[in-house]
């Protein structure tokens, strides 16, 4: 078992790249999507501070958009396509029916099982602090062994306890690509989950460890990107984090919001002039500060109205965020302005 402890999911990033940098540490392995890097051994990862969790890599290019709505998505119990295609079209090639995704992660926690498991699990750990039975299950045995989706469950399950009077966090993966999934889309979606179960729990949030059984990477054009970038020392370090603000206020109504911004989302069409995502009063405040101004940022540039997202970014109240969004519109607005000159 290869363990890499870090601070955050940009320390675990370039420990990462450093990882597939040596031959001895993985094997080339043929998969259904192509060739990959595969560590010889399961990679526990364990994130010591996982609120820190926007990547800022420019070799990677993170959409933090999709990231974080996604997360939010997930903590509505969803699994209509539509909010997401909004933020990511690339998702649809994943859904069975052009409408749903198979393998959602929040509508597992809260549906699947025809109960909602999250409630469980807080009342668990309240009644019982140092409970080892607070098991959140994703894999469906009945209908994914053997099941021919295109979106089967990567995550299988998560285990919480309290230790130290935190709350701490043990996710289970069966097939993790480091690029895309451990070190990007998880680090975000895990780490929200657990900070409302720890608000919920009225606890900080402890110890995040990924357990990812098949730890890859493809063989693509970006792995090259990065990894000759780490070889010439220029792929991107990160010693501090910016400031971040609180995801939960107020955990009874938190849930509810989510389910209410994602029915928002539903309604979008795209066009800033006669659909502006205008301000609704949340009690969860980072509805209000972070996550409705990323939405407007990114209605911009579907309209490539990119003075205004930049105004837009400035009114993101989290710095992590505010510079991640900036980053990723600033590569898109050059991008746009080169082939358009």
């Amino acid at each position: 078992m290869k363990v890499i402890k870090v601070n955050n999911v940009n320390d675990a990033f370039n420990r990462g790249v450093d990882l597939f940098q040596i031959d001895i540490n993985y094997r080339r392995q043929e998969s259904r999507n192509g060739v990959t890097l595969e560590a010889n051994e399961p990679v526990t990862t364990v994130y010591t501070r996982p609120w820190e969790r926007v990547l800022f890599d420019r070799d990677r290019d993170a959409n933090p958009f999709f990231h974080l709505i996604e997360a939010i998505w997930m903590m509505a119990g969803s699994r209509e396509l539509d909010p997401l295609i909004k933020f990511n079209a690339g998702m649809v090639q994943f859904s069975d029916d052009g409408e749903t995704l198979n393998g959602a992660y929040g509508y597992r926690w809260m549906n699947q099982f025809d109960f909602d498991q999250i409630p469980y699990i807080i009342n668990i750990l309240k009644e019982d602090p140092n409970s080892r039975r607070a098991v959140l299950q994703m894999w469906d045995c009945i209908n994914d062994l053997g099941n021919s989706s295109k979106d089967v469950p990567c995550n299988t399950n998560i285990y919480f306890k309290i230790r130290d009077n935190k709350l701490q966090m043990t996710v289970c993966n069966r097939s993790n690509d480091m690029i895309w999934g451990a070190y990007g889309a998880n680090a975000v979606h895990m780490s929200v989950l657990q900070e409302y179960i720890a608000a919920a729990l009225e606890l900080e949030m402890g110890p995040y460890y990924q357990i990812s059984d098949s730890f890859h990477v493809y063989e693509n054009a970006q792995w090259e990107l990065l990894k000759d970038n780490a070889k010439l020392g220029t792929l991107t370090k990160f010693m501090w984090y910016p400031e971040t603000v609180p995801l939960v206020d107020h955990p009874v109504s938190f849930v509810y919001e989510c389910q209410h911004f994602v029915e928002r989302l539903c309604k979008l069409n795209w066009n800033l002039e006669t659909n502006t995502f205008d301000s609704v009063s949340y009690r969860n405040s980072f509805f209000n500060k972070v996550l409705e101004p990323m939405v407007n940022t990114f209605i911009c540039h579907k309209e490539r109205n990119y003075v205004k997202a930049q105004q837009f970014i400035s009114e993101i109240q989290a710095e992590d965020w505010e510079i991640s969004c900036g980053n990723w519109i600033n590569t898109r607005r050059t991008n746009y302005e080169s082939k358009n000159a």
